[in-house]
């Protein structure tokens, strides 16, 4: 039965994707969700700093129309400088890892949030293990080429999948970084009707407070209710759900070093569109380089997707819509 709603699931949010105006590949983290690095540390750091478990993976679409070669590109991959996060002195190794092939994303593990099981699944199609490199300090590193075909042909998502996990294998650094799908090797092309999207963000909050993040789950018909899980948020402000009937629900958050969930009931005009979940500073004295876990699962524990581009526009609030009961 499960089986069955995924693969519902799945044919209608390519469907409303086909419905919607096109879209075009952007920077990882995207300009709408407004969040300045991904973050990730090496497997020896402290949880207080805010990554749960030194690993993250991001998952990539190339479009069936698209059938040139692309690149995926890494913004400051090495670990030092002035965009990383120091911890003594400069230890950390970090790997990226790009992935295609059969189960590259269909395989249940890859869905998830923990670096467990086969999460690796797929065909590794390029690796490179970065230290502190100066001539990638503010600057890209290219992975590619790569043919489309390489990928997992998702059919419900109109294209081919591609993953890519970047891991701490030493140090106790903060690597922040970006990635960008493009058509070209040395520079930042768009890919149009590309997306990106992972299960578990682990990012970097903006020190100042007039500065509003964004992360866009996917709703399906299959969908309930979702509860977002987050982690080591410092008490740093609040997280506001907004919707087509949510005006801004306020979600539990996290202290040091910790977990919070909180449960949002979905109401039947949510369906088929994307929530925006915006994170809101304190004052930037409280807490300064704060780095921050989420995920959001279903009624059924299984992950929803971050679209970097929301499948159905970011969502509006609607005043005219009533909206029932809503649980927190």
């Amino acid at each position: 039965m499960r089986d069955a709603l995924n693969i519902y699931r799945l044919i209608l949010l390519i469907g409303l994707t086909l419905v919607t105006i096109p879209c075009v590949a952007q920077p990882v983290p995207a300009n709408d969700e407004n969040i300045p690095y991904l973050m990730t540390f090496g497997c020896d750091g402290e949880t207080s700093w805010g990554d749960d478990d030194f690993s993250q993976t991001f998952l990539f679409k190339i479009p069936l129309s698209y059938s040139r070669p692309f690149y995926i590109r890494v913004y400051d991959p090495d670990i030092g400088g002035a965009v990383d996060e120091i911890n003594g002195v400069w230890d950390t190794r970090m790997s990226y890892s790009v992935y295609g092939g059969k189960e590259c994303w269909s395989h249940e593990d890859a869905r998830g949030v923990n670096p467990e099981g086969n999460y690796r699944s797929g065909t590794l199609l390029a690796s490179k293990v970065f230290g502190m490199d100066n001539r990638y300090d503010d600057g890209w590193y290219t992975f590619g080429p790569f043919n489309p075909t390489e990928g997992e042909l998702v059919e419900a998502f109109g294209g081919y999948i591609f993953k890519i996990i970047c891991e701490g294998l030493t140090g106790d650094d903060g690597n922040l970084y970006r990635y960008y799908l493009s058509t070209e090797r040395d520079e930042n092309r768009a890919i149009e009707d590309g997306n990106a999207f992972t299960y578990e963000y682990s990012f970097r909050m903006w020190n100042n407070n007039e500065n509003i993040s964004h992360i866009y789950p996917y709703i399906d018909t299959a969908t309930i209710y979702v509860k977002q899980v987050n982690f080591d948020w410092d008490d740093d402000g609040y997280i506001r759900v907004v919707s087509r009937v949510k005006r801004g629900l306020l979600a539990s958050i996290s202290n040091e070093d910790n977990w919070a969930e909180s449960k949002i009931r979905i109401e039947e005009e949510e369906i088929n569109s994307s929530l925006d979940f915006q994170f809101i500073k304190k004052r930037p004295e409280l807490v300064r380089n704060n780095n921050v876990v989420i995920s959001v699962e279903n009624q059924y524990g299984e992950y929803l997707e971050f679209f970097t581009i929301p499948i159905g526009g970011v969502p509006v609030y609607n005043p005219s819509i009533k909206a029932k009961q809503i649980e927190k």
